[in-house]
């Protein structure tokens, strides 16, 4: 065989015109997926196609199970069992059936996030980071352009008469929540110089604007907690004299312009008023025995005598006040029973254990870990305040934690040696070598 015809004979097949790069099919699903994530304002919404969409993309061999998400699984099947056994008496009850269909399919998002992030965490997270971080900067732009309601887009875009913005969300209460993983990814990038100033800057500051014009004080104190953990677990986990060094003096200069930026924003008659009522720690309807606090207290030994709780939804129709719980572990055993109650509080103290484990573990995947546990703790604490059980980001959060946690778990347990390359060896080079730069 001559030279040219054995050249021929290796040639690699030729693409044909309809020929579809898998890798990159994916990454463009899972990225659309996210990045739906802020249309949270139709029902059904595209998150709801595209996470269908996912699943065939992904099928099976797109994603990996690992025992480290056996708590997530477990935990949230029995939660959810619970919610199936409330709602028998319920059954005709379209709102009730409705909300516990919302929470099975929410769980099994959880459970998808997992096992893909597991198989590749690091080109996962970097598609996840850069699909919400993007709905995030969308939604905080129709939120602000509500507010000041540009074009008649306030009807649209903030509640209460254009006194909140929501953006693209039904409640504001829910929108500033949703704006927190993104601005922490942001300040990721810039206390680790992953990307330009001034380009994160833009997306930045438009999103704390958002979150300030939403009006939500759940949120504005989870981003603080959020932003505050962030910055002190990079503290005390890097190796770099000069990466913390780096922290001190970006932790100084954002807080003065910061207090800049918030002086500037305040003098605005209309914002200054709402502010100073919403940064009240006590309002109207929260206290007295009418309020939300005192529905809770007296929801609790009603819920000692009752296995199967109110029901799902149920609990408006028990308190004169006629609302929710607004306090998702008084409402897990409300509207999810004691098996409920009990499993989602199992989940709560499995996840508290496996978060703060692993943003200590040195693994290439600490950088992605610690900045999940800082959004993923703050609005967990958040629960004490608000229902939470429905947030899909938050959902997405805990798949993304057990999934980094599976990956590191599969990383540590490589034996030393092993020429076997991991399906990520690529990506954990590059940012193993990224994170080494910035931190020079």
């Amino acid at each position: 065989m001559s030279a040219a015809a054995h050249q021929v004979g290796v040639q690699p097949a030729r693409r044909t015109p309809w020929t579809i790069d898998a890798a990159r099919l994916q990454r463009g699903v899972l990225w659309t997926f996210v990045a739906c994530g802020a249309s949270a304002s139709l029902e059904p919404s595209p998150y709801e196609f595209m996470f269908v969409a996912a699943a065939l993309v992904f099928g099976w061999r797109g994603l990996q199970f690992d025992r480290a998400m056996i708590p997530l699984v477990v935990w949230l099947a029995l939660f959810n069992a619970g919610g199936l056994l409330s709602l028998a008496p319920f059954v005709d009850d379209s709102k009730s059936v409705t909300f516990i269909v919302i929470s099975l399919y929410i769980a099994l998002t959880a459970v998808f996030f997992a096992a893909l992030v597991a198989q590749d965490p690091l080109e996962r997270m970097r598609t996840i980071r850069s699909g919400y971080v993007m709905a995030a900067f969308a939604a905080a732009v129709l939120g602000v352009l509500g507010y000041f309601d540009v074009a008649g887009l306030g009807v649209h875009f903030t509640l209460y008469g254009n006194a909140r913005a929501s953006g693209p969300f039904k409640d504001p209460n829910v929108f500033g929540p949703f704006l927190v993983p993104a601005i922490v990814w942001l300040t990721q990038d810039i206390l680790l110089r992953r990307a330009g100033l001034w380009r994160t800057m833009i997306p930045l500051l438009t999103m704390l604007l958002a979150l300030l014009l939403s009006f939500s004080r759940g949120a504005w104190g989870a981003c603080a907690g959020s932003i505050a953990l962030l910055a002190i677990l990079t503290f005390f986990t890097t190796p770099s004299a000069r990466l913390r060094q780096r922290i001190a003096v970006m932790t100084i200069l954002g807080l003065v312009v910061l207090a800049a930026l918030l002086a500037i924003v305040l003098s605005i008659p209309e914002i200054r008023d709402m502010f100073e009522v919403r940064a009240s720690l006590n309002q109207y309807y929260d206290v007295g025995e009418l309020g939300r606090f005192g529905a809770q207290w007296r929801s609790i030994p009603l819920l000692l005598e009752r296995p199967f709780g109110f029901g799902p939804l149920r609990f408006h129709t028990i308190f004169p006040a006629g609302e929710d719980p607004h306090e998702v572990y008084i409402n897990a055993f409300a509207s999810y029973g004691w098996l409920g109650g009990l499993s989602f509080a199992a989940f709560t103290v499995a996840t508290l254990y496996v978060g703060w484990r692993l943003v200590f573990q040195r693994t290439p995947y600490q950088t992605e870990a610690i900045a999940v546990w800082s959004c993923l703790f703050a609005q967990m604490m958040q629960g004490f305040q608000i229902d939470t059980d429905h947030w899909r980001h938050l959902y997405l959060l805990f798949g993304a934690l057990y999934g980094l946690s599976a990956g590191s778990r599969i990383s540590l347990a490589r034996p030393r040696g092993n020429s076997r390359p991991a399906p990520d060896t690529q990506s954990v080079r590059s940012a193993t070598q990224a994170t080494a730069k910035a931190m020079a």
